[in-house]
C-alpha cells in the first residue's frame, strides 16, 4: 500500500506534467500568425558620405546625408552642418538633432530592361 508521501509526490507530478504538456502543445493548436514584414530602417539606404544638400525651394543649402527609402523611392535630407557624417553643432553643448527634409522622389516603378 502506498503512504500518503507517494500519492502527493505522483499528484504534483502529475499537475506539473499536465501544465508542461498545455504550454508544449498550444503553439501546435493555436500558431501565432507569421509576419513577413521587415522594420522600416531594413528599407533605408544612407548615403556614406555627406553632400551639399539643397532645399527643393532654393532657400537653403548645407552640408548632410542623403538618406533614400528604398520601398517608396522617396530621398530626404538630414543636415550635418559640417562633414563629418553626424550633426555637430560647436555652439551647444548638447547634442543637436538633425531633422529630416524632403528632397524627391526616385521612380523606381518606371524602371524596366530594355527589350
Amino acid at each position: 500500500m502506498r503512504s500518503n508521501h507517494e500519492i502527493y509526490t505522483q499528484a504534483i507530478l502529475t499537475v506539473i506534467a499536465t501544465m508542461l504538456a498545455v504550454i508544449a502543445l498550444r503553439p501546435a493548436m493555436n500558431p501565432s500568425p507569421v509576419a513577413a514584414q521587415q522594420p522600416e530602417a531594413a528599407y533605408l539606404y544612407i548615403e556614406p558620405r555627406t553632400t551639399t544638400l539643397r532645399k527643393p525651394d532654393g532657400t537653403a543649402q548645407m552640408e548632410g546625408k542623403v538618406v533614400i527609402n528604398m520601398r517608396t523611392g522617396d530621398i530626404w535630407g538630414f543636415p550635418t552642418l559640417t562633414s563629418a557624417p553626424y550633426p555637430i553643432d560647436t555652439t551647444k553643448t548638447e547634442p543637436p538633432v538633425s531633422e529630416p527634409m524632403y528632397l524627391g522622389r526616385f521612380d523606381f516603378a518606371k524602371m524596366q530592361r530594355p527589350r
